[in-house]
């Protein structure tokens, strides 16, 4: 899960460049969050996360206030969330997490990109035996003060499923089920959640040479710029040489 997550970070952190985009995703999660859960964060736990993670791709305050505010009013878009499945060049499948005012709109885009990429759009759950759905918190080192034994064992009773340490972060992946009660917990330790979200981890991955692999990344670039794709997950085993090819992008 380690290798996907620096991977996932890196295409995150090239897509936050052009921020008008981000914000944009941002702001459809933040409507979606209102009409599930209100206004209000402290009784909010999606509108939280999502506050947090606008937090952490530099979205100004007042722009998330005012993405509230017109979250809440009569006149506020209604996105529909959707997933599309399908397979890249050389077997490799893709997962693609939408939020979208326009169905039609967003299924016949995503179906052109893979055919530009010699994929293929696939029915829904065709996938689903590739990949299992996760809670993903991402915390600072710098800010626990207990050894990580200690906290991995307050972390087993909201869910806890696997605990991967970094140079200065700790990834934390439990349950779908159990994304609530993590969240809380990680709240009631005091403990900042600088990022958190529901990822697709495949449970089996498939390696292709580095040549190979750059249409697969195409097909990916083309998918992440859309505006009604919130998140992207493939099962690619990512090499060495796959990683550098990202950094020569």
């Amino acid at each position: 899960m380690g290798r996907a997550f620096e991977f996932r970070k890196a295409r995150k952190m090239k897509r936050w460049s052009k921020m008008a985009k981000t914000f944009t995703r941002i702001g459809k999660d933040i409507v979606i969050a209102v009409k599930d859960g209100g206004v209000n964060p402290e009784t909010n736990a999606r509108l939280r996360q999502v506050i947090q993670n606008a937090k952490m791709a530099n979205m100004p305050k007042e722009n998330v206030e005012r993405a509230i505010k017109k979250a809440s009013g009569v006149d506020a878009a209604n996105y529909t969330e959707m997933s599309l499945e399908g397979y890249a060049p050389h077997g490799i499948a893709v997962f693609v997490d939408c939020a979208t005012d326009n169905n039609n709109r967003t299924v016949a885009d995503v179906r052109s990109y893979f055919s530009k990429c010699d994929g293929q759009l696939g029915t829904n759950g065709s996938l689903k035996f590739i990949f299992d759905r996760k809670g993903v918190f991402t915390i600072s080192q710098n800010q626990i003060t207990m050894n990580l034994e200690e906290l991995e064992l307050k972390l087993i009773d909201a869910g806890l499923e696997e605990l991967q340490q970094d140079d200065d972060t700790i990834t934390i992946y439990c349950n779908v089920s159990e994304f609530s009660n993590m969240q809380k917990c990680l709240e009631n330790l005091n403990i900042e959640i600088q990022n958190s979200e529901l990822q697709r981890i495949p449970n089996n991955t498939k390696t292709i040479t580095a040549e190979n692999a750059k249409l697969v990344l195409k097909l990916l670039d083309l998918l992440e710029e859309n505006d009604d794709v919130q998140q992207v997950f493939h099962n690619m085993e990512l090499t060495d040489e796959i990683f550098k090819t990202i950094d020569s992008e």
